[in-house]
């Protein structure tokens, strides 16, 4: 008699899962529903394999983990039905139901478990940091104690929307860039590897008439063609190597503050930080969040190690009772108008309405930024591209130019 696995919403409206032996799918339902169960699912148990769970976790590494999308779905949905009256358990059953995504679907479940089991909804997304960052949490912490929900729900929406077009903004300007440097990659190991072997014997008992810029190409062709194991490798060496060191405490140290040092670049990263940090930093002050919480959650999400190490002392400034201007003052890479106006808003008592306004104002640049960048980024590559083919075409052509006259 073959196995079933379940899943079934009990007559409480309990979840409940298990095994249950029956000649077919349809006895087993029976069985189930003459328990007064709410049949969910019903998958197929064969020689110890659960067939179901199998096809689940397939879903899910193909379908990869939740992202920020799916967040923003979420809060989205959590918002309009809170707002619309409906208790936070039965909205978070609705939207697990719902969702398609497995992996997002499980982390819905489970902060319907967790509330249900008696916790606070901002105790319970605590658990998916991944997912559920500081700002969102505390946030809703705050909410919980104002009372004010749905409309926390909104901002922390419109919060991700922004976050994630400011994101989908810089990914775009690199984009083109990137492309035009792999084209430039490509067709210089084509014309190495292809088409300069071909001249090789043209040019050979030739070269005390070939200029040097041949010599060394035919040179570097013949090197990369006999050990092109060895150039892949070293390749993927220096690469892994510069990836690895990227990911350690001081390579990302140094590449957020060559991020701030590149000509063409700072002006684009630094208005990209300036907005990240302002904006998180009014929402955490216009949600009632603790001013040391704001500031170090500040940090945390500005993206920047550089921006980082600014908060932190911020933090230990206010820590010590001091205004949040006076280490601000002293930095570099926020402007001068920045901090007095965020000074002015702390004298006012509306430092979160003034953040809001600068972050705006700053997310306005970095679009300006960005397409000057680009704009300025596409020709310069374009112009390295034609001038590497081109310094490889006349390297041949010279040469047989060179031996025409000589054979006249």
């Amino acid at each position: 008699m073959p196995n079933y696995r379940y899943q079934i919403r009990t007559s409480n409206g309990q979840l409940q899962s298990g095994v249950i032996a029956a000649d077919t799918a349809a006895s087993a339902a029976s069985i189930l529903r003459n328990q007064g169960s709410h049949v969910l699912s019903l998958s197929t148990t064969v020689a110890g394999l659960d067939t179901g769970g199998l096809m689940t976790r397939f879903k899910e590494m193909n379908q990869g983990k939740p992202t920020q999308k799916h967040v923003l779905d979420f809060t989205t949905q959590l918002a309009v039905m809170i707002r619309a009256g409906i208790n936070l358990r039965a909205a978070l059953d609705g939207i697990g139901e719902q969702t398609t995504h497995p992996a997002f679907k499980k982390v819905v479940l489970g902060l319907k478990h967790d509330v249900e089991g008696g916790k606070q909804f901002s105790e319970a997304i605590a658990k998916h940091p991944k997912l559920f960052g500081p700002l969102y949490v505390n946030m809703v912490r705050a909410s919980e104690m104002s009372g004010s929900f749905s409309k926390m729900l909104d901002r922390i929406a419109g919060y991700i929307t922004q976050q994630l077009e400011t994101r989908k903004m810089v990914v775009g300007a690199a984009i083109y860039p990137a492309i035009i440097g792999c084209l430039a990659v490509g067709v210089t190991i084509f014309l190495l590897t292809f088409v300069l072997p071909k001249f090789a014997g043209v040019f050979e008992g030739k070269e005390e008439v070939l200029p040097w810029a041949t010599k060394f190409l035919m040179g570097l062709s013949k090197f990369m063609v006999a050990n092109w194991y060895l150039v892949l490798g070293g390749i993927l060496g220096v690469g892994g190597g510069i990836y690895a060191f990227t990911r350690t405490e001081l390579g990302s140290f140094w590449v957020d503050k060559l991020k701030l040092g590149v000509p063409i670049l700072r002006t684009m990263f630094r208005s990209l930080y300036i907005s990240r940090s302002l904006q998180t930093m009014g929402q955490l002050i216009n949600a009632g969040v603790p001013m040391l919480d704001t500031i170090s959650i500040t940090g945390e999400i500005s993206g920047n190690q550089i921006f980082k190490g600014l908060w932190k002392k911020v933090h230990a400034s206010v820590k010590q009772g001091k205004k949040i201007t006076q280490p601000l003052l002293q930095a570099e890479v926020l402007p001068r108008a920045v901090t007095q106006m965020i000074a002015a808003g702390e004298e006012s008592g509306k430092l979160g309405e003034v953040l809001d306004e600068i972050a705006a104002f700053y997310q306005r640049q970095l679009k300006d930024h960005i397409k000057a960048v680009t704009g300025m980024i596409e020709p310069i590559m374009i112009l390295m591209m034609g001038t590497v083919v081109g310094f490889i075409a006349m390297a041949i052509i010279l040469p047989i130019f060179k031996m025409s006259q000589i054979v006249k």
